[in-house]
């Protein structure tokens, strides 16, 4: 330290000279300057570089997980997207297999309907025709009756001598289902 009080008196006091202009080189205050910014640097580098770098260092660590967090967020929210869009298209698909079964459906019920209605039809068709056939039978067979009637009435008129009324009704009857026979 004595050293250094020595070299600081001989900066400050010129060295005995007095001292000369600005641009006058004084060896004393050079040194003193030297060794002042040297110990600066010292001080420096170990009280504030340090937390300086290590704070800059913290700070770009920060920013680089910062982007990969974020290059990590923009790949899930990609992978989520693609995700969504296939799922999108499996229930478009799952809608488009609905609408053709509800149409399948529909087209078999329709056809099921046709058929039910066609055998509706054709049964009351039947049954209209059976109940023509039963009317006209039972038609036939009340102006069979009359014509029988008619028929014994007139032949009653004209012939009362010789047969009577029933043998002539046997007698019409039986030519009557003669002739369905035929």
């Amino acid at each position: 330290m004595a050293i250094i009080n020595n070299l600081a008196f001989l900066a400050f006091s010129g060295g005995g000279e007095s001292s000369g202009g600005l641009l006058d080189v004084n060896p004393g205050l050079i040194i003193w300057t030297v060794i002042t910014f040297v110990l600066l640097l010292v001080l420096l580098k170990k009280m504030a570089w340090g937390p300086i770098l290590n704070s800059l260092n913290e700070r770009e660590t920060f920013i680089k997980d910062s982007l990969d967090k974020a290059d990590q967020a923009r790949i899930d929210a990609e992978k989520l997207l693609e995700e969504n869009k296939a799922n999108l298209a499996k229930a478009e698909e799952e809608a488009q297999k609905i609408i053709q079964q509800g149409r399948e459906y529909s087209e078999k019920l329709k056809v099921q309907l046709l058929e039910e209605s066609k055998a509706e039809a054709k049964k009351m068709i039947a049954e209209a025709t059976s109940e023509i056939e039963r009317k006209n039978q039972e038609a036939f067979n009340n102006l069979k009756d009359q014509v029988a009637d008619i028929a014994v009435s007139a032949a009653e008129k004209i012939i009362r001598t010789n047969l009577d009324k029933e043998k002539q009704t046997k007698l019409v009857d039986e030519y009557l289902n003669d002739l369905n026979k035929n």
